[in-house]
C-alpha cells in the first residue's frame, strides 16, 4: 500500500467516524429538549473566534523558527562517476586527436591491442586515443566526421559462445536495436579469437558488418586475429598493412619517428601516508579490510576456503578440488555460472626481478598518465609499492608480446641482443621466426627475458608500464546453489611444465590455489573472487532429459547439473533422464569425484553413467567412442524427446570430435547428409539445445 493511499485512506475513515458521530449527536437531541435552546450566543461564538486566531498569530511570531540556510556540501576529492565526461567526440577535438581506438576487452588482450594502435598514430602525423565503450556515449559516433582525416578503429574480442565482452554488452545492445545513421564515419575492425570455438571471431565479424550497413565506410579489411595460432603475429601483420593504407587514404605520410614513446611518468614517494598505498586492491582503497558489497570485477569479494583436497589417487598430476565459503556476502550463483578469482604472482619471480634489476621492490611509486585528458590515470592501482604492482597487478609469467619487446630493446647495451629484440619485434619473415623460435616456442616469461639477455636492464617503472594487468581467471563452478547457496565449489589441475630452456614453469592461478589451505598458522585463507553469470543453462522444464559430456576437469559444471536434478527429485519434481558422459585416464588414478558418481548412479538422479577409461586398455578409448556405442539410445534422445546437450572441456580436440560424433549418428540414424547432419546440429544450437563451455 503506497503511502498517499493509506492517507487517503484515514481520512475517509475519520470522515466517516465524524458522520456517525454526528448522527449520534443529531438523534441524542431529538429525545432531550434541554437541547433544543442554543449552547453558545452568536457574540460569545464571534469572541471565541476571535480570541483563538489571535493567539495562533501571537504563537506563530514568537515562537516561529528562523528559516535556515542550505548548507553548502564540500563537492568530495573524488567523484568519477557523476564528473565523467561521455564526450569523447568533445575531448578529441580538446586534445586534438583524430583516432579513437575502442576495445572490447575479457582478458585485457583487446585493450593492449588499442592502447598500442592510439600510440602508433603519432608516427604517421595522427593522434590517437584508445577508449572503453562502456565510458562513452556510443552514440556519438556519427559526429566523427566533424573531426578532420579522422578514423575510429574496433578491437573486438569474442567471449564465450560469440558473446561481446562484458565491457562491450551495451555497444552490442545499442548497435544491434539501433538505426543510427553513420554515413561519412570511416573506420575498421581488428577481430581477436580462437579458431576452434564454434563461433570463431563472431562479436568482430558483426561489428565490421553493422558499421557498414548504417552507413560508415570501412578503410582497411576486418583483421581476424586466432589465439589458438598466433594471435600477436596476425595483429601485427594486419597493423603493418593497415597504417600504409590509412596514409594512402588520407595522403599523408608517415613521420618515421620509431622512437620509444612513454605514456606515464614516474613518481617516487618519499614520503607517505602508508594508509593511502594499495596493496593488492583492484578498486577502492582499502577495500579487502572493509567489504562491501555488490561484489564484482572491481570489488571482489574474499571469499574464505573452506575445502583443498586432492581428488585423484595417483599419478603425477595433481587434481584438486575447493569450497570458497560466501555466507553473508549476497553473491547468488546458478549452475553452470563461472567463478573468476584473482591470484597473485610467485613470489619468487618478482623478488628476482627486483634482484636483476638492482631495484628497491619496496619503494612506493605512483605512474601518472602523460595525458591529463585521459581517463585511465595510471597502468595500475596507485601509488602503490613495484612489489605490490608484480605481485598483484602486472602478469609476469606470460611471453611478453613484440612492442614489449621493441620498447625495451633501447635497454640492451650489447649491440647484438638490441638488433635481435628490434628484429623480433619486426614484421620480417625472419623477425617472426625468431619471435616465434625464442620466446613463443621456448614459453620465455619476462624473467627469462631477463636472464637470458645479460645487458638488458631496464628501468623498472618503463618495465611496469609494458607488461599488461594480471587478469582474473575463470572456473565452471562445480556446484549447484540449491544444494550449496553459500559455497562454491571449483574443480581445477595443476599447470606445471617444463621449458624448452630447461626451466619449470608454473600456472599462476592453480599453484596458487594449490597452496590455499583452509587454515593457515590461525588465519584463513581467502580468495579475491565474485561470478561471471553464463548461458550454459539446464533446461527451463525439468522433464527435459540431459546429455552431459565432460572429460576431465570438464566434469565441473555437471557435479552442479547432477546435484541440481537430486534436488528437483527431493521436492517431488518430476525429472527427466540424466545421462553423464565423462572421461579420464585411470581408473584407478584420476577419476574425479568417483564415490560421488556413483552414489548418484545408484540412488536414480543419474540414469546413466558412462566412463570412458582412455589409457586402461591397448587402445585408446574416449568419450565420442562411448557416444557412437550407444548411438541408438543418444538419437532417441535428442531426436525423440527433445533432450539438451552439453559439453564441457578441451575445444581443440574434444569438443570437435564430440560434435562429428553427433553429426556421424544423425547421419546413420536420421539418413541425413554429411550437409545436413551438420545444419541440424546448428539448428540444436540455435534452439539453446546444444550448449558448450569449452576451452583450449
Amino acid at each position: 500500500m503506497t503511502r498517499g493511499f493509506r492517507v487517503a485512506c484515514i481520512a475517509r475513515q475519520c470522515s466517516s467516524e465524524q458522520r456517525r458521530s454526528s448522527y449520534r449527536s443529531m438523534a441524542d437531541a431529538q429525545k432531550d429538549p434541554a437541547m433544543d435552546e442554543p449552547f453558545l450566543s452568536n457574540l460569545d461564538l464571534f469572541l471565541f473566534l476571535f480570541s483563538l486566531i489571535a493567539g495562533l498569530i501571537v504563537y506563530w511570531m514568537v515562537f516561529r523558527k528562523k528559516a535556515e540556510p542550505i548548507p553548502e556540501f564540500k563537492k568530495l576529492e573524488s567523484t568519477p562517476q557523476t564528473t565523467r565526461d561521455t564526450s569523447f567526440i568533445d575531448k578529441m577535438k580538446k586534445t586534438g586527436k583524430n583516432i579513437v581506438v575502442f576495445y572490447g576487452s575479457q582478458t585485457g588482450t583487446a585493450e593492449e591491442f588499442a592502447n598500442r594502435l592510439a600510440k602508433d598514430a603519432h608516427r604517421y602525423g595522427m593522434k590517437g586515443m584508445s577508449a572503453d565503450p562502456e565510458e562513452y556515449d556510443m552514440s556519438e559516433l556519427s559526429r566523427l566526421p566533424e573531426i578532420e582525416n579522422s578514423i575510429a578503429i574496433f578491437c573486438m574480442a569474442t567471449y564465450g559462445e560469440g558473446d561481446p565482452t562484458d565491457n562491450a554488452q551495451d555497444f552490442y545492445d545499442w548497435l544491434h536495436e539501433g538505426d543510427a545513421n553513420f554515413s561519412g564515419v570511416k573506420y575498421t575492425v581488428f577481430a581477436l579469437g580462437n579458431k576452434t570455438y564454434e563461433h570463431y571471431n563472431a562479436m568482430g565479424k558483426y561489428v565490421d558488418q553493422r558499421l557498414s550497413e548504417l552507413g560508415a565506410q570501412r578503410i582497411f579489411d576486418l583483421g581476424m586475429g586466432d589465439d589458438d595460432g598466433n594471435l600477436e603475429e596476425d595483429f601485427v601483420s594486419w597493423r603493418e598493412q593497415f597504417w600504409p593504407a590509412v596514409c594512402e587514404h588520407f595522403g599523408v605520410e608517415a613521420t618515421g619517428e620509431e622512437s620509444s614513446i612513454r605514456q606515464y611518468e614516474l613518481k617516487v614517494h618519499s614520503d607517505v601516508n602508508m594508509n593511502k598505498v594499495y596493496t593488492g586492491e583492484l578498486g577502492r582503497l582499502k577495500s579487502f579490510e572493509s567489504q562491501k558489497p555488490p561484489f564484482d570485477s572491481k570489488n571482489p569479494f574474499l571469499a574464505p576456503v573452506t575445502v583443498n583436497r586432492k581428488l585423484n589417487k595417483a599419478g603425477d598430476r595433481h587434481l584438486m578440488h575447493l569450497e570458497l565459503d560466501i555466507t553473508g556476502s549476497r553473491i547468488r550463483y546458478e549452475s553452470g555460472d563461472h567463478v573468476a578469482v584473482y591470484p597473485i604472482n610467485d613470489s619468487v619471480i618478482v623478488s628476482r626481478i627486483g634482484d636483476l634489476l638492482g631495484v628497491d621492490l619496496d619503494t612506493v611509486i605512483s605512474l601518472n598518465n602523460l595525458d591529463e585528458e585521459s581517463n585511465k590515470k595510471h597502468p595500475f592501482p596507485c601509488p602503490t609499492t613495484y612489489r605490490t604492482a608484480l605481485t598483484h597487478y602486472l602478469d609476469i609469467t606470460n611471453p611478453p608480446r613484440t612492442n614489449v619487446l621493441y620498447e625495451l630493446a633501447q635497454y640492451a647495451s650489447e649491440p647484438k641482443e638490441q638488433e635481435n629484440m628490434r628484429k623480433m619485434a619486426s614484421s620480417s619473415a625472419e623477425g617472426k621466426a625468431l619471435y616465434q623460435s625464442w620466446v613463443l616456442d621456448s614459453c620465455r616469461n619476462i624473467l627469462a627475458v631477463l636472464e637470458d639477455l645479460p645487458s638488458l636492464r631496464p628501468p623498472i617503472d618503463h618495465l611496469c608500464e609494458l607488461l599488461p594487468r594480471l587478469q582474473a581467471r575463470y572456473y565452471s563452478i562445480a556446484s549447484s546453489s540449491k544444494v550449496h547457496p553459500n559455497s562454491i565449489h571449483i574443480c581445477a589441475v595443476v599447470v606445471e611444465y617444463e621449458t624448452k630452456t630447461g626451466r619449470v614453469n608454473k600456472g599462476v592461478a592453480t599453484n596458487w590455489l594449490k597452496n590455499k589451505t583452509p587454515t593457515d598458522n590461525g588465519h584463513k585463507a581467502t580468495v579475491p573472487m565474485y561470478i561471471r553469470k553464463s548461458q550454459f543453462r539446464l533446461p527451463f522444464k525439468s522433464t527435459n532429459p540431459v546429455i552431459m559430456i565432460g572429460p576431465g576437469t570438464g566434469i565441473a559444471p555437471f557435479m552442479g547439473f547432477v546435484q541440481e536434478r537430486g534436488w528437483l527429485k527431493e521436492q517431488g519434481k518430476e525429472v527427466g533422464e540424466t545421462v553423464l558422459y565423462y572421461g579420464c585416464r585411470y581408473k584407478n588414478e584420476d577419476f574425479l569425484y568417483q564415490e560421488e558418481l556413483e552414489e548418484f548412479e545408484e540412488t536414480g538422479v543419474l540414469t546413466e553413467l558412462n566412463v570412458a577409461f582412455s589409457r586402461d586398455q591397448a587402445e585408446k578409448v574416449y568419450v565420442q567412442h562411448l557416444l557412437k556405442r550407444n548411438k541408438e539410445a543418444v538419437w532417441r534422445l535428442v531426436h525423440t524427446d527433445n533432450a539438451h546437450i552439453y559439453i564441457c572441456g578441451d575445444a581443440r580436440n574434444m569438443a570437435r570430435d564430440v560434435q562429428n560424433a553427433f553429426y556421424e549418428i544423425a547421419e546413420e540414424l536420421g539418413g541425413l547428409s554429411r550437409a545436413q547432419a551438420v545444419d541440424y546440429i546448428k539448428k540444436l544450437m540455435t534452439k539453446g539445445r546444444y550448449s558448450q563451455d569449452v576451452w583450449s
